[in-house]
């Protein structure tokens, strides 16, 4: 061999040997340290394939590495944090994509019924918060369950001997319905000739007179003359709203239905930065006058934006609840004589509204319950795409409890979400005593059929609608796994065709609800360049029995790279 030959391939040797031995110096050296390194852990990155890592890597609220503890090392500098995590389970931050966060908030200072499973609990827990609060000028609460009255229906002289000389007003667990004493009736206007208002129902007795439930759109005749609450109590709710939701795991929501006093609670956390969800939100536009609305929104849209808040939706209610029937069901409610429900909107008018608002780029999120509002919902984004409004916009229709068979490959078809409430997926109080029975049988085989949903195809997410059930998703995940009540093993599943799996709820809960809010690219999952949004759980879900995921502890929840819930039994420094 030649002698200059030789020479060239002892360099090229040369050279290549100090790149092998040098890489993980040259490694060490191009990487900025990271300010957080989690590792030894089971990190489940929900990205397209579904990936597991054993560490993450965090510098300025961003994820800079995702992969093994020893890839994890190049990114270690002095100032790292690192932490050991012992084999614990990481998860994005969890998307709520239909909640009333500040309004459950302000309900936890009320006198909340939530927990009274009897009407004997629902009366001494008014009587007592009465007692307590003499001065208080109204008394006020929300949260009673339907169920607890016979046919959903408490009466005012109930009311009145609770709180006899003190208008009483208290809204139900779904707020579809409301409960008044004889004076909050007074102050009113509320007789026996108040005719029912567009939409709602005035409860009578034989005689019509008013019974003191008021159902949809009549609740107004009340809420109307009922002293508006300061802002110190909204900013007071959003405060236990947001730090309930963190301990939960959740860090980016939906907030389904906000009037200028609640964008003005979350608007002014986001400024003085003490926001600690990531914030979309909806406007109602109602079906009259609905044109004006939209302009509203359109301007709302644009003076409310902040580091974590947007105005993206507008809510639409196409019907009612099945329990105090007044959900538009294509057929008749059983014992209702010909009574189907009515539609909140007429198919035109949802035709209009939602033709108008994709065609201003305005997100529509639609209230259904009944088959015959989904129906419509759904025609009215058909006809939006056929003029080629707005498909882009990942509308979504919310609660979804009848959708008929030929109605659930149209999510998919139109590129429209289903935004399903997994824990009402279950055969309770509500669908045993109220729902079954004014559907029968046959209509009462594919309720939440989250699971039909789910294999559509569609981009399925997922919400709890609190305050009207459970903020914690781990509680709605093992609903919708199970179809039982949470840790329940003694009954059977309820239409357990219809459940779901656990990576099809998981990615509910993360990187389809980023994909509705339009944030897909930045949360949503674990990967190099998103947002350090994530939690560490007590628990690996994979691994244990479903009846055990809603004893499931968030440990701690991270937004942007910074704590914002800590569990006491979680030291991660």
């Amino acid at each position: 061999m030649p002698k200059s030959q030789m020479t060239r391939r002892l360099l090229l040797f040369g050279l290549l040997w100090s790149i092998v031995f040098a890489a993980p110096a040259m490694s060490q050296q191009s990487h900025d340290p990271a300010d957080i390194i989690l590792k030894n852990g089971a990190i489940y990155t929900v990205d397209a394939a579904r990936s597991w890592a054993q560490a993450l890597a965090v510098k300025n609220g961003k994820i800079i590495f995702v992969g093994t503890t020893i890839g994890a090392d190049d990114f270690q500098g002095p100032k790292t944090t690192i932490v050991d995590l012992q084999g614990k389970m990481v998860l994005p931050g969890l998307h709520d994509s239909h909640v009333h966060l500040v309004d459950g908030g302000v309900d936890l200072g009320t006198c909340t019924l939530l927990d009274c499973k009897t009407r004997d609990a629902v009366f001494k827990r008014v009587k007592d918060f009465a007692e307590k609060n003499k001065d208080a000028k109204w008394i006020r609460g929300s949260g009673w369950s339907l169920p607890v009255f016979k046919d959903g229906h408490p009466k005012k002289k109930e009311l009145d001997d609770l709180v006899p000389a003190r208008p009483a007003w208290f809204e139900s667990q779904d707020y579809h319905s409301g409960w008044a004493n004889s004076k909050a009736l007074e102050l009113a206007g509320i007789t026996r000739e108040t005719k029912d208002p567009e939409g709602g129902r005035i409860e009578r007795d034989g005689k019509g007179e008013p019974t003191g439930t008021l159902r949809e759109s009549a609740m107004k005749l009340v809420s109307q003359v009922v002293p508006e609450r300061e802002d110190k109590e909204y900013f007071s709710g959003l405060e236990r709203g947001q730090k309930l939701a963190n301990s939960f795991g959740i860090t980016s929501i939906q907030d389904a239905w906000t009037n200028d006093k609640l964008l003005n609670a979350y608007y002014s956390f986001d400024k003085e930065h003490k926001l600690t969800v990531k914030v979309t939100t909806a406007i109602e536009v109602k079906a009259d006058g609905a044109d004006e609305q939209i302009e509203q929104l359109l301007k709302k849209r644009k003076e409310t934006v902040g580091k974590n808040l947007r105005v993206t939706s507008a809510k639409l209610f196409a019907d009612g609840v099945i329990e105090a029937c007044t959900a538009a069901l294509l057929a008749p409610y059983r014992g209702r004589d010909g009574d189907s429900g009515k539609l909140l909107f007429t198919p035109e008018q949802m035709n209009d509204a939602v033709e108008k608002l994709a065609g201003n780029g305005v997100q529509v999120h639609i209230h259904a319950i009944g088959d015959r509002a989904v129906r419509t919902s759904l025609d009215a984004f058909e006809n939006a795409a056929k003029k080629n409004c707005g498909v882009h916009l990942r509308h979504h229709i919310a609660h979804l409890e009848m959708v008929t068979e030929q109605d659930i490959p149209r999510f998919r078809q139109l590129q429209v979400c289903p935004n399903v409430q997994p824990f009402w997926a279950q055969q309770d109080a509500y669908v045993k005593d109220l729902t079954e029975p004014v559907l029968g049988k046959d209509r009462s085989k594919h309720l939440y059929p989250i699971g039909s949903l789910a294999a559509s195809g569609a981009v399925l997410v997922a919400g709890s609608d609190w305050p009207v059930s459970s903020l914690n998703p781990f509680d709605a995940i093992e609903v919708s796994i199970r179809r039982r009540e949470p840790g329940n093993t003694k009954v059977p599943a309820w239409l357990p065709d219809e459940a779901a799996d656990l990576a099809t709820m998981l990615a509910a809960y993360t990187i389809n609800g980023a994909y509705v809010q339009h944030q897909n690219k930045l949360t949503g999952s674990l990967e190099v360049g998103k947002a350090a949004d994530f939690i560490v759980i007590d628990r690996n879900l994979f691994e244990i029995p479903p009846e055990d995921i809603h004893n499931t502890t968030v440990l701690w929840t991270v937004l942007d790279g910074k704590e914002v819930h800590r569990n006491n039994s979680f030291n991660p420094y």
